[in-house]
């Protein structure tokens, strides 16, 4: 396989179950991506509790989180070969779950560089409302880490309390689909770029600059 063929884009479920709304959502994007030459696997972090980061510093030393009981890890051990990233999520008070936030915030601590310029998405699915406050929270994780994030034609939200409610949610498919055929044409294009000889951009080395001195 070719450099552009044999692209992967990881989709991770934050949902507590396993095939709910959240994956359908998740499964409508990666059929759009494997139809567009894109590999995918799409990850269930599970219902069994997640930690939230304690900032001991553990996996600046090691490049793993000291924490070894849940997927966080895993994934780190897969970001060299992953081409892209979606986040999918069910909304809780208007904000993503627990499992995911605890899940991100580790990771992305944890990654340090290894994400940077890698297409990104996030999708969300809820019976009616919070949907965009949820979408914001997620993106903000890519948005920190020169991430580009790969649109759709609205906001990536899928409707429904079940997952067959959420298959009658006609545009909400569409536009899993429409962010599946995005990632797909993104990914392809920076693959086609670093063939060409383009590289990704030389970051400067970073300046933290705290507000009180």
């Amino acid at each position: 396989m070719n450099g552009i063929d044999s692209k992967k884009v990881l989709l991770v479920n934050g949902g507590p179950h396993e095939r709910g709304c959240t994956y359908t959502a998740l499964k409508e994007v990666a059929g759009a991506l494997e139809r567009g030459g894109i590999e995918t696997e799409i990850l269930w972090l599970g219902n069994g509790a997640v930690r939230g980061c304690i900032a001991c510093g553990a996996c600046r030393r090691t490049g793993r989180c000291a924490f070894g009981d849940d997927p966080v890890n895993a994934v780190l051990e897969k970001l060299d070969g992953l081409s892209g990233l979606v986040v999918g999520s069910p909304v809780y008070y208007a904000s993503a779950s627990g499992q995911i936030t605890s899940f991100l915030d580790r990771l992305f601590y944890a990654a340090s560089g290894k994400l940077a310029y890698k297409p990104a998405a996030a999708v969300v699915s809820c019976r009616r409302g919070g949907a965009t406050a949820a979408f914001d929270q997620l993106n903000k994780y890519f948005s920190i880490n020169c991430m580009p994030i790969v649109s759709s034609q609205y906001w990536n939200q899928i409707h429904g309390n079940t997952p067959e409610e959420a298959l009658r949610d006609e545009e909400g498919l569409q536009i899993m689909r429409a962010l599946g055929d995005n990632m797909a044409w993104l990914i392809k294009c920076i693959a086609a770029g670093g063939e060409a000889g383009i590289p990704t951009p030389v970051r400067e080395p970073w300046k933290p600059t705290n507000f009180i001195r």
